[in-house]
């Protein structure tokens, strides 16, 4: 080899991390065949509505409720958001949509997405006649598939190690807030129902929901005000009442995601983030569901390389301090640099050493006799102003 002088260049030193698809979502729909273009049972990707109308066909004439939740989608995630589209035929119930025994149905589209799934949305919408039955002041398709949904979110989290979260249109609302089930009353804490739409009637405007996830952080609530009004150019509707006209104020209580006003702002707004269970439940906004469900991903891909590999063990035949110290680090830092440093943890900012992060293994365990490693992870999440109080008179001398 003749003498020369070589450069490698070295890799790593930046600590980059790879972006989470923190807005990927999918979509389950009714739909009409395209002939040679849109198949039902066939998992679709699309990154946008003109691919949805050219590759697959979808016209206002052969699918108008299908076009439509599109539209809405991108028209607030925006051209390049990645949605996952698997269409049903239009005697599909929502409940056979989401249930994981429908053959070629959801199960199919979330292995085949190996966990790249953040949540899933659930739409109905047929030209076909048909008898709605309302059960809780809904369809009464809207509370078995909350059920149906439940399950298979609790599959992906515990199955494919990949959590979700599923909402599912709230159809044919019967416009009476005091006939709606309670959603707070209930333990599904990964799935939520949403009222209103677009235009009059029983429809809801789900693509506007899921558009509005894909482009904000996990940690940021989907009603913020700053971010601006959802719907500004059109008329908002709960049932057949315009929005702002309508008992926002009951729906919301009763744990449902609707549209509202605000006075001074022009548009329609969100009026929060509830999931269907108790209010004593820590994961009962979609905030605090999306966040934990992004840590959770990041602590398992940092803790796959320990399951089955050697444990150092101290002279009383315990974990390793060493050892303990390291994995905590590994965990931290994952969260840390993927959460933190995108300000998507309630850190407080004037603290340095106040991550928001804090991962714990008790070296005091006998893994030798249990072969279990116990790790304990807290995340801090961000408070919400949902209800802001000011007291306001008049200022005097004496004051």
């Amino acid at each position: 080899m003749l003498p020369r002088v070589r450069i490698d260049f070295a890799n790593g030193a930046l600590g980059q991390v790879q972006a989470q698809p923190d807005g990927v979502f999918g979509l389950l729909s009714s739909a009409a065949p395209v002939s040679g273009k849109l198949e039902l049972l066939e998992t679709y990707v699309l990154h946008s509505l003109a691919e949805a109308k050219s590759r697959l066909g979808i016209t206002s004439e052969n699918n108008p409720g299908l076009l439509k939740v599109l539209t809405e989608f991108y028209s607030q995630a925006g051209e390049g958001a990645e949605l996952w589209l698997k269409c049903f035929a239009e005697t599909v119930s929502m409940t056979q949509m989401i249930s994981l025994e429908t053959d070629n149905g959801v199960k199919q589209m979330l292995q085949q997405a190996q966990g790249r799934l953040r949540g899933l949305f659930v739409h109905f919408s047929t030209r076909l006649a048909q008898t709605i039955s309302l059960s809780g002041g809904l369809n009464q398709d809207v509370s078995t598939a909350l059920v149906a949904a439940q399950q298979t979110a609790m599959w992906a989290t515990t199955q494919l190690k990949a959590p979700i979260f599923v909402i599912v249109s709230g159809l044919d609302y019967s416009g009476n807030p005091i006939d709606l089930t309670d959603l707070t009353t209930l333990e599904l804490n990964r799935t939520g129902v949403m009222i209103g739409d677009t235009a009059s009637g029983k429809g809801c405007a789900i693509g506007l929901l899921a558009g509005r996830l894909a482009r904000i952080p996990v940690h940021r609530n989907l009603a913020r005000v700053k971010d601006g009004p959802v719907i500004s150019l059109s008329q908002a509707w709960i049932g057949s009442t315009p929005a702002e006209e309508a008992d926002a104020t009951m729906l919301h209580d009763k744990g449902y995601i609707t549209l509202r006003t605000h006075t001074g702002r022009s548009g329609y707004y969100f009026t929060d983030d509830p999931l269907a269970t108790l209010p004593t439940d820590d994961y009962n906004h979609l905030t605090a569901r999306r966040t934990i469900d992004k840590a959770y991903r990041l602590a398992y891909d940092s803790l796959l390389p320990q399951l089955l590999d050697e444990i150092p063990l101290n002279a009383d035949g315990k974990v390793s301090v060493a050892f303990a110290k390291s994995v905590e680090t590994t965990v931290e830092n994952a969260i840390i640099n993927t959460m933190t440093t995108n300000g998507e943890l309630g850190n407080d900012p004037s603290n340095p050493n106040d991550t928001g992060v804090q991962c714990y293994i008790d070296t005091n365990q006998n893994i030798v006799q249990t072969g279990q490693l116990k790790v304990q992870l807290r995340v801090k999440p961000y408070g919400y102003a949902r209800y802001i109080n000011v007291e306001l008179g008049f200022k005097t001398n004496n004051i």
